[in-house]
């Protein structure tokens, strides 16, 4: 076994890898940029190594540095986490060439199922089902628009490279054909270096169901499946093992194929082969077919450990040291169900916009296995992934763990930064998902309730005035003499403002008026009932909602500085493209350009009916939250 390992990522696999090399007895070092040089991952490792700025491409994908960082330190392999380096054939070759070890498959593996196109031919081969599609290497927009007429309508678009829903879009008619092309395409250079597609044929009731497989190189065994139907825009939200719905006959093929599929590469290591499965009259052993195969460790993989009591990342560490596989596949079982869910740093009624922020306040519950990379103090960045953790639960079957996970998600609680959690909780009590009748439109279908804002209900707001007054909260806060005490609070909730006058009869007991009723609060232990913290000029209310207030000074009120007349960038990033000029006539929900921010792209659209006024900004330039984009003046 190996005495030192460097990890080539950052954030909750990082920490995750760690943990368990530290139950190993096996030393660690990590990497870091300058925005992690505080990061929840450096501190845990025993040794850490700065790599240089914070963009990606002067860090975490320098992988020239990170080897030498290795062998700075004294690792003898390198563990690439997801993401990032984890599947370039190139590092991997670098990585042995420099006499280490990876913890991970060959770049020969890598390479094989690193093209979509070429992988499925490859499985096509070996007796592995494949979705009816074009795979070619002919990239002529018009040829590749004429074989997705082939194929009927509705189609996918999928860059060959990469994974994670980059490079992916859905075509329901042949006159968006075009528009999709180009934006896949472009997403796809940015995200791998790679603009070339796939066309594949769009499986109306899709689901999506992975099966976890391990090799050693020689042989290879399947660890069950995952489904992870629960996604938006492509990218998983909820995942949970075993599938529901799945029989011994339908696991047993699934199995089997994805097996046939890491023998057929002589894989080694942690990998997932990705179907996507017909789910219109139930799972059938010849309605799934084969999508791709992620050749690292997923970012799922805890609902696997939990079902099967395997540690994955030990596993990796034992092949890669050269043991044979662990255990034969007779000696795998399912017991119980587990959830995962991913709770991310994301405005959901925005268009789940990745937000950024300091976390001010962060608490799981104690009965969840909880992964995570940041803390208490964390910046979400712009330049990473805004995951916070993945909230995972297991129980001895679904409908209990499902009850577990809404648990969970009703008692975690994050405040700094808006997030899913909202979001998340209302997916966990949906009906639809709880009758285990899920697919990968279920989120699409209820959109309207599931993304929809929170709103306060009057004791929320009544506590939140509380909080931000700080009653309770010390030795005679709101003390007053022979009288209760009168005050009044201002509070700023979605752009609007909510006055709460508050009568202090002790620092136990509160009246709150609101414009419409009263509340009267009584406090309980810590808090009035319902948790809440105030972080600077802004306060938090826990429970079944999440919701933030601003604290409004009356006297400090400024003045509306954006409007419909602008079009703002909602976040920092990269401005990929500018679609319009000076003087160009727009209506309402035109292009006006694409933002490339925290590893996906973005567009922008007008606000209303208009005449480009100015333009702010070129493609290429790198704004902040807030920059004026283009301003627009009304028709004459």
């Amino acid at each position: 076994m190996f005495s030192k390992i460097l990890i080539a990522n950052r954030g909750e696999i990082a920490c995750r890898v760690i943990r368990t090399a530290r139950a190993m007895g096996v030393r660690t070092v990590a990497v870091y940029s300058d925005a992690d040089a505080q990061a929840l991952h450096v501190r845990l490792a025993d040794e850490a190594v700065r790599l240089g700025p914070a963009p990606v491409a002067e860090s975490y994908l320098r992988g020239d540095l990170i080897v030498q960082a290795a062998l700075d330190t004294g690792a003898q392999a390198i563990h690439p986490g997801y993401g990032f380096l984890s599947e370039n054939p190139d590092f991997v070759e670098a990585v042995e060439a420099a006499g280490l070890v990876f913890i991970g498959p060959s770049a020969k593996a890598i390479r094989a199922m690193g093209l979509k196109d070429a992988a499925k031919a490859l499985m096509h081969d070996a007796g592995v089902p494949v979705v009816p599609g074009y795979h070619g290497a002919n990239q002529d927009p018009d040829f590749l628009a004429a074989e997705a007429g082939k194929i009927g309508y509705p189609v996918l678009i999928k860059a060959v490279a990469g994974g994670g829903g980059k490079g992916m879009r859905l075509v329901e008619q042949a006159k968006g054909f075009a528009e999709a092309l180009g934006s896949a395409r472009a997403e796809a250079q940015t995200a791998f270096g790679n603009a070339d597609v796939l066309i594949e044929k769009y499986v109306t009731s899709p689901r999506h169901i992975e099966v976890q497989v391990f090799g050693d190189g020689t042989d290879a065994v399947h660890l069950f499946e995952r489904d992870c139907s629960l996604q938006r825009r492509h990218q998983k939200v909820i995942e949970e093992a075993p599938a529901p719905g799945m029989t011994d006959e339908v696991r047993q093929a699934m199995g089997d194929a994805a097996v046939r599929a890491a023998r057929a590469i002589g894989y080694a290591g942690a990998g997932t082969v990705e179907f996507i499965v017909d789910g219109s009259d139930g799972l059938r052993p010849d309605g799934f077919w084969f999508m791709e195969m992620n050749t690292r460790l997923q970012v799922e993989h805890p609902v696997t450990e939990a079902i099967t009591g395997v540690d994955l990342v030990e596993w990796q560490l034992r092949v890669a040291a050269g043991e044979v596989l662990p255990a034969r596949q007779n000696d795998l079982t399912i017991t119980g169900h587990a959830f995962e869910a991913r709770l991310y740093a994301e405005d959901v009624p925005a268009g789940f916009l990745p937000a950024t922020g300091v976390i001010d306040h962060l608490l799981f519950p104690v009965d969840a296995r909880i992964d995570s990379g940041v803390e208490a103090g964390s910046e979400i960045s712009p330049w990473y992934d805004p995951m916070i953790a993945k909230v995972t639960v297991h129980g001895p079957d679904r409908p209990t763990a499902l009850r577990r996970l809404s648990a969970a998600l009703e008692a975690t609680q994050v405040a700094g930064t808006v997030t899913n959690l909202g979001f998340l909780r209302k997916l966990a009590r949906d009906a639809g998902f709880a009758a285990g009748a899920v697919d990968t439109g279920l989120i699409a279908r209820g959109e309207a309730t599931l993304c929809a804002a929170d709103q306060p209900a009057p004791r929320d707001i009544a506590v939140a005035a509380v909080a931000a007054a700080g009653i309770g909260q010390g030795p005679f806060v709101g003390f007053s003499l022979w009288a209760p005490l009168r005050r009044e609070i201002t509070l700023g909730f979605d752009g609007e403002e909510i006055i709460a006058r508050l009568t202090v009869h002790d620092e136990t007991r509160v009246d709150v008026a609101l414009r419409d009723e009263s509340v009267t609060l009584n406090q309980r232990g810590p808090d009035w009932g319902v948790p809440a913290i105030r972080h600077g000029d802004r306060v938090t209310v826990f429970g079944p909602m999440t919701l933030t207030y601003d604290i409004v000074d009356p006297l400090a009120r400024g003045g509306d500085v954006a409007g419909g007349d602008t079009v703002l960038a909602p976040m920092p990033g990269l401005v990929r493209a500018v679609a319009v000029t000076e003087g160009q006539a727009v209506a309402e929900g035109d292009r006006i350009a694409v933002l490339e921010a925290m590893k996906m792209e973005h567009v922008l659209r007008a606000p209303r009916d208009g005449i480009v006024a100015s333009v702010s900004v070129a493609a290429g330039d790198q704004v902040t939250a807030g920059a004026l984009v283009v301003s627009l003046e009304e028709v004459s």
